[in-house]
C-alpha cells in the first residue's frame, strides 16, 4: 500500500485519524477513508495490511445494499465528493465513503449468537452476560438459544466497557435503547441466515447508530466487517474450543509470543504474518460477497 495510503493526506479539510480510518469534516457531511492501518491491544501496528481498507469499505458497501436499513452513506463514488478527493484518486478508491453526519448513540450495540470471547469468559463467572442469564451447561462456542444484545460503552482510549441494557437505557432513554435492541438483534439475524448459506457463522458482531437532526436513527460506521464482528468457517466449527476466526487473531496469538510488554510502541510485522492476515480478511469478504474483491494495488 504505501506510506500515503496507510494515512491519506486531503489537504483543505480538518481530519480526525482514528485507530483505522481517517474522517474528513466537509461540514454538514464526512468523508470516510478506512485506510490499511491495523490495531490490536489498544496500539495502532506500525506494518499495514495491503488492501485491508479496500476490502472491508467493499464488504460493508455490500452489507448496507443487502441489508436495507437507513444507514449514513451517500456515495462511494469519488466523483460524488470535493476535488481534492478526486485528485488523490490512487490512494482513495475503493476505500472511501462519502456520508451524512449524525449524532452518535455513545453505546456499541453488540449482538451474540454463540458464546465466545468475553461473553464466554462472563458466562463461567456469573452464568450471564452483561446481566443477560443464560441456560446452564452451555460450552464455549455453544450457539446461543437466542441471539443476546449486550452493549458497550464507546471508549475513546483504552478498552470498551461491556454494559446492561439497563444502564444503556438510563443513559439514552428507554424508547430508543429498546429501538436499537430489537433493530441490531434484527440485522444480526438476517445477516447470520445469509452469511450460513455461504458457509460462515457469525458469532457476534457489534452496530453503530446515529440520529439525525429529525430524530431518526440510521445504521452508521463499518457493518459486518471482520474488524467489527467474530467471523467462523462452519465447516470447521467444533463446540466446546475456541474457533480459528476470519480475522485479526493470528496478530494478536503473534504479538502474544513476541515478547512485546504491551505499553512501549509495538514492533514491526514479519512479512509472513502480513500475508497470513491480509488472507483471512480476504477470505471473510470473499465468501461473504460471492466473488472477489477487486483490490489491484491500492
Amino acid at each position: 500500500m504505501g506510506e500515503a495510503l496507510w494515512q491519506s493526506n486531503i489537504a483543505g479539510y480538518p481530519c480526525r485519524r482514528g485507530k483505522v480510518r481517517d474522517i474528513y469534516d466537509l461540514g454538514e457531511q464526512l468523508v470516510i477513508v478506512a485506510t490499511d492501518r491495523i490495531s490490536a491491544f489498544d496500539w495502532v501496528m506500525p506494518t499495514p495490511i495491503p488492501n485491508k481498507g479496500v476490502l472491508l469499505t467493499q464488504l460493508t458497501l455490500f452489507w448496507l445494499a443487502k441489508l436495507n436499513v437507513p444507514n449514513h452513506l451517500i456515495s462511494a463514488d469519488l466523483a460524488a465528493m470535493p476535488a481534492a478527493f478526486q485528485a488523490a484518486a490512487d490512494q482513495l478508491a475503493g476505500r472511501t465513503m462519502l456520508v451524512r453526519k449524525a449524532e452518535v448513540v455513545p453505546f456499541e450495540c453488540v449482538v451474540r449468537g454463540y458464546l465466545a470471547g468475553s461473553g464466554w469468559r462472563d458466562y463461567t463467572l456469573t452464568q450471564s452476560v452483561c446481566g443477560v442469564a443464560l441456560p446452564s451447561g452451555l460450552r464455549r462456542s455453544e450457539r446461543l438459544p437466542e441471539p443476546i444484545f449486550t452493549p458497550a460503552t464507546k471508549a475513546q482510549t483504552g478498552h470498551d466497557e461491556n454494559v446492561s441494557f439497563e444502564r444503556m437505557a438510563q443513559a439514552i432513554g428507554s424508547a430508543l435503547a429498546e429501538q436499537l435492541r430489537q433493530a441490531s438483534v434484527s440485522l444480526y439475524r438476517t445477516a447470520s441466515e445469509y452469511a450460513a448459506q455461504r458457509g460462515v457463522l457469525i458469532a457476534d458482531t457489534k452496530f453503530e447508530w446515529g440520529l439525525l437532526p429529525d430524530g431518526s436513527v440510521i445504521l452508521i460506521d463499518e457493518v459486518l466487517t471482520p474488524d467489527s464482528s467474530r467471523f467462523w468457517l462452519a465447516e470447521s466449527y467444533r463446540v466446546g474450543q475456541p474457533q480459528p476466526s476470519l480475522d485479526k487473531q493470528p496478530l494478536r496469538d503473534w504479538l502474544e509470543s513476541s515478547g512485546w510488554d504491551k505499553r512501549s510502541p509495538p514492533p514491526e510485522l514479519p512479512a509472513e504474518l502480513v500475508e497470513q492476515i491480509a488472507q483471512r480478511y480476504r477470505q471473510a469478504c470473499d465468501l461473504l460477497m460471492g466473488t472477489p474483491v477487486e483490490t489491484a494495488t491500492r
